[in-house]
């Protein structure tokens, strides 16, 4: 699969270094931002919470619009619009002092998030031939990884939850990123607007047939599904480790997992991707449903730290089958006309990670910390519908592809 980083055109590789640079910034300061307003702003956790969760809600619905604008206007408008946006914002953080400040400031920055994600893989997509679209996917989700296990440490060194520094220093990475960007898109002529009007569809259009997509459709309740159960291994498991009786030092618990998980995605990935790469993007999100739902019930099921290291290289396993060809597969299933907006309309999947944190703290708060593990099986045993969900999802996609190849036949044949 490497042999075709040559291929690789030199924006996507400005997307997917650039990314690596951005996430690691964001993850400098960005985790830190409940800690600091809880115990530096003395802001309460509920008020902290609902502004975390309205901002979740904004990012998913923003994405869908975000996507379609840069389908009928243009990537790069977007892309340079979005990202020094969020520039500014991210460095208006250390200038605020109010809970409305914060509130407003961090609802931009998914907005901003929201514009920029999909617009970034459909810019992706326009400039990568189809042998090369699978490496260039992976490497932005292992530059993504990478800035992602580095950032929190950094970040944690710098005192992110005592001082609002790490954000206007992240903001001025985003910055010099965007002028990079901005550099990139205009020596390559990329990114423009399409000034023929029969490739702009309008934004109810776009809806109109995203609803009558079934196979997309279901993809996207699918994953919400399986957000649902992984979105546990970030929100609820600190909670649970930090605060049930049977274990010892959770905080520490808790982290050395999530370095666990980082580590196995970076060493695990390319190796996964080039044994799947022969497959339906569909069975290797298939797989990967089914082994994140089983692993979520043993975090609830064990306490002894190698069996808990076990069962997250497994559900790790599972994120990789499962994330590393969802793009590609919303990429074949896009219209060339409509990447964007498939890509944004994906933002909706998110809303399993938006509610999932919440299930999981309601049945730690029923069970209480002590039989907190057994909210991990119940929320293990619904993730598991995604597994028959996206088996049908991926009959259903087969299905279109023999369409597909009869009807190509047919033209072939006749011409």
């Amino acid at each position: 699969m490497f042999k075709n980083l040559s291929a690789v055109h030199p924006v996507a590789w400005n997307i997917v270094i650039g990314t690596l640079f951005v996430r690691f910034a964001s993850t400098v300061s960005m985790p830190f931002l409940a800690i600091y307003l809880t115990s530096v702003k003395h802001i309460s956790p509920a008020m902290v919470g609902l502004m975390l969760t309205v901002s979740s809600f904004l990012g998913v619905f923003f994405s869908f619009i975000g996507g379609t604008l840069s389908d009928r206007i243009g990537r790069k408008t977007i892309l340079l619009s979005s990202i020094f946006l969020w520039s500014i914002t991210l460095v208006g953080f250390g200038l605020g002092d109010s809970f409305i400040w914060f509130f407003v400031l961090n609802s931009i920055l998914n907005i901003c998030s929201s514009f920029f994600e999909p617009s970034s893989r459909a810019l992706l997509s326009d400039i990568t031939d189809e042998k090369s679209k699978l490496l260039v996917f992976n490497l932005r989700y292992a530059a993504i990884n990478v800035g992602v296990a580095v950032g929190p440490l950094v970040g944690l060194y710098l005192g992110s939850s005592k001082s609002t520094l790490p954000f206007v220093l992240s903001g001025i990475v985003y910055f010099f990123y965007g002028l990079t960007l901005l550099y990139m898109l205009s020596k390559h002529k990329i990114g423009e607007v399409n000034s023929a009007p029969t490739n702009k569809v309008s934004m109810k259009a776009s809806f109109s047939i995203l609803r009558k997509d079934i196979i997309f459709a279901l993809t996207i309740v699918t994953i919400c599904f399986y957000g649902l159960g992984y979105s546990q291994s970030f929100s609820t498991m600190s909670q649970y480790f930090a605060n049930a009786p049977q274990f010892h030092n959770g905080i520490k618990l808790y982290a050395y997992l999530t370095t666990i998980n980082a580590v196995t995605v970076v060493i695990l990935q390319f190796p996964i991707v080039s044994r799947m790469k022969n497959f339906s993007p569909t069975v290797s999100m298939m797989i990967g449903n089914i082994i994140v739902s089983l692993a979520v019930a043993g975090f609830g099921l064990f306490t002894n730290f190698f069996l808990l290291a076990i069962v997250m290289i497994i559900l790790t396993v599972g994120e990789i089958f499962a994330f590393t060809f969802t793009d590609v597969f919303v990429d074949q299933l896009a219209p060339e006309d409509l990447k964007g907006t498939y890509f944004g309309a994906m933002g909706f999947s998110k809303l399993g990670f938006v509610f999932g944190p919440a299930l999981g703290g309601s049945l730690l708060a029923y069970f209480g910390y002590e039989k907190g593990g057994h909210g991990f099986v119940i929320i293990s045993a619904i993730a598991f519908l995604s597994f028959p969900m996206m088996f049908f999802v991926n009959r259903l996609f087969q299905k279109r592809k023999e369409v597909e190849i009869q009807s190509e036949t047919k033209l072939t044949v006749n011409s």
